[in-house]
């Protein structure tokens, strides 16, 4: 199972790159023609829109032949994704250990499968602290003058793993700043930080807490708040 849950997040991390690649390039030709868009999925749909449109003259027929090409590319690629992605919720269900992973907030299927296939012996690391540090979500360490002062996180280890941590951290900090959130350190840390830097903080508890479910086979518990 552990080799199958390996393979389907490898090929998951293939195909956002590939995505990615196709979608850069479409943007970069298209503004080569002075044809550019917002960032994200509505403004790369808009180009692909005019690349379908036979009348806009704005790109001429040869580019359009050769973007056409990458459109579909495109088409058959997020087909992939997604194709990928139910069998990566499905086996992420299916194994105790996946459900207990996915009961921690900001964790989902795709980064529940991730942690398994990346930590397939959790016992290799002393400490929740040391996964972290293997993601690389811990700060540099700076040394001046006998005062130790921490810098960025280190980015070093496995950056898929980390930008999914991000990510999940990113959703709950979404959610706590629209509904609100019971957990006072999460409130004292968005008091005191930016959202960005808040949730490479989060997504550092979060591996550690990962962690701590994988070693101890324990389920999720809500912090209680006491008055």
């Amino acid at each position: 199972m552990e080799a199958a849950v390996t393979i389907g997040v490898r090929v998951r991390l293939m195909l956002m790159r590939q995505r990615t690649a196709v979608s850069n390039a479409i943007r970069g030709d298209m503004a080569e023609y002075g044809l550019v868009a917002s960032v994200g999925r509505n403004g790369l749909q808009r180009l692909i829109g005019i690349i379908a449109d036979q009348n806009d003259e704005r790109l001429p027929a040869v580019a359009r032949a050769s973007l056409v090409i990458l459109a579909c590319q495109l088409q058959l690629v997020n087909a992939q994704v997604l194709d990928n992605d139910r069998r990566v919720r499905a086996t992420a269900r299916s194994t105790d250990l996946g459900r207990r992973l996915m009961e921690v907030p900001g964790v989902g299927p795709v980064l529940a499968s991730a942690m398994v296939a990346s930590v397939p012996d959790p016992s290799a690391f002393k400490s929740g602290r040391d996964l972290a540090a293997w993601i690389g979500l811990v700060p540099k360490q700076n040394s001046s003058g006998g005062k130790e002062k921490l810098g960025g996180i280190t980015k070093q280890g496995d950056r898929y793993l980390r930008q999914l941590l991000v990510v999940g951290a990113l959703s709950v900090i979404r959610y706590a700043q629209r509904h609100g959130t019971r957990r006072p350190w999460l409130i004292y840390l968005l008091a005191r930080r930016s959202p960005k830097v808040a949730a490479v903080a989060l997504a550092n508890k979060m591996a550690r807490n990962d962690m701590g479910d994988m070693m101890s086979g324990e389920r999720y518990r809500e912090p209680v708040v006491t008055v």
